[in-house]
């Protein structure tokens, strides 16, 4: 991991433009408490914070920092891209959105004269980019390194892909559902599907207005549409912990937070999106715990309802179960545990060496680089 001053990564936990010397264990600062937009993107935190750990005992850890360059499978920029965007250029204050442009910048002009990024033309090198405008000025300067995303939804299919980086969950804006032990979950459970969001969003997103018309005022169907706040969050907990399923149409790129908050909930998610890319894919099936709709499919007066009351007790029962199994590797936290939503993070990353080492020591035998196309 490069050691870059606080101004690019916790400094802007503490406030805009504070800076000091690169973090440690001793000085990373507590996850605070965030709603909305600055809680969904806050990989960037718990990849940094999960480098800084070191457990005691034996017990085998997903990634492990050295201070040797040399010996290193790939290098981490702890730079805060998304929380970045969040403090300065998404306050509508040209000033702070020149800093925002200008930290890009300057991480931009950093990793390029950095001999490791020159070794591998940075191809080794992962950058947490989880909101969809993070990093957006500079990402074609560094669009070799593995980037980790939440979807593809904004850049260009040449600047990021599913080839070479990593989607990662956002993180849960409802609090998990730990106490989801009835005897009956089922019956427990009296609404058949739930939303509380926005119906006001940009690209796939514009769907949710066609399927609040469809779907608002039916029986045993809650739609809501309103924003993110404390009230709206309280509403929405209680609204996925007494749902069967849950509504998760495409926000304003492919993914939805929405997810991930009916994961932790225990409530069936029933997706919406022709173009959503799911984290942790080559080791988790969906099809186990999640229902898919197309958009087409979505859009058809009674569909939707149709096929989820043709869902059985038993095959529902199933799919909560699955739920509850697999709501930790969606859960972000420090200390890490095995199998977080951070040590799978890692494993992905894992996931991605064998292309970037083929890459790497091709281009440093071939004459004529790629003479295959």
């Amino acid at each position: 991991m490069y050691d870059l001053g606080m101004k690019y990564n916790v400094g802007m936990l503490k406030g805009p433009h504070y800076d000091g010397p690169p973090v440690t264990i001793e000085t990373l600062p507590e996850f605070p408490h965030y709603t909305g937009l600055r809680r969904q993107h806050t990989v960037e935190y718990w990849m940094l914070a999960s480098l800084l750990y070191r457990e005691n005992g034996t017990k085998q850890q997903e990634v492990v920092r050295v201070l040797n360059p040399d010996s290193a499978d790939v290098f981490f920029v702890p730079f805060f891209s998304s929380l970045s965007y969040d403090t300065y250029h998404n306050q509508g204050n040209d000033t702070e959105s020149k800093f925002d442009d200008q930290l890009q910048a300057e991480i931009a002009d950093f990793l390029q004269k950095s001999k490791y990024w020159k070794r591998s033309a940075g191809r080794d090198h992962v950058i947490p980019m989880q909101h969809p405008n993070a990093f957006k000025h500079y990402r074609d300067k560094v669009n070799a390194a593995i980037f980790v995303v939440a979807d593809f939804g904004r850049p260009s299919p040449s600047v990021s892909n599913l080839r070479k980086d990593v989607v990662a969950p956002y993180g849960h804006v409802v609090e998990t559902f730990e106490a989801d032990d009835f005897s009956d979950p089922y019956d427990s459970r009296t609404t058949l599907i739930f939303f509380r969001g926005k119906t006001k969003r940009k690209a796939e997103g514009k769907d949710r207005k066609r399927l609040e018309k469809i779907l608002s005022g039916q029986k045993d169907v809650v739609f809501e549409a309103n924003g993110v706040t404390e009230g709206g969050v309280n509403a929405s907990t209680k609204g996925m912990r007494s749902s069967k399923f849950c509504l998760d149409p495409a926000g304003d790129t492919p993914s939805s937070c929405r997810l991930f908050d009916a994961i932790v909930s225990h409530c069936v998610p029933v997706i919406v999106s022709d173009k959503i890319e799911l984290p942790y894919e080559d080791e988790i099936d969906y099809n186990k715990f999640s229902i898919f709709f197309s958009r087409e499919e979505a859009k058809k007066e009674g569909y939707i309802l149709d096929q989820l009351k043709r869902v059985s007790k038993t095959k529902w029962l199933e799919m909560w179960r699955y739920l509850k199994n697999i709501t930790h590797h969606f859960e972000y936290q420090y200390p890490p545990k095995n199998g977080d939503a951070v040590s799978m993070l890692w494993r992905q990353v894992k996931h991605k060496l064998p292309a970037v080492n083929l890459a790497v020591h091709r281009n440093r035998r071939l004459k004529v680089p790629d003479w295959w196309r």
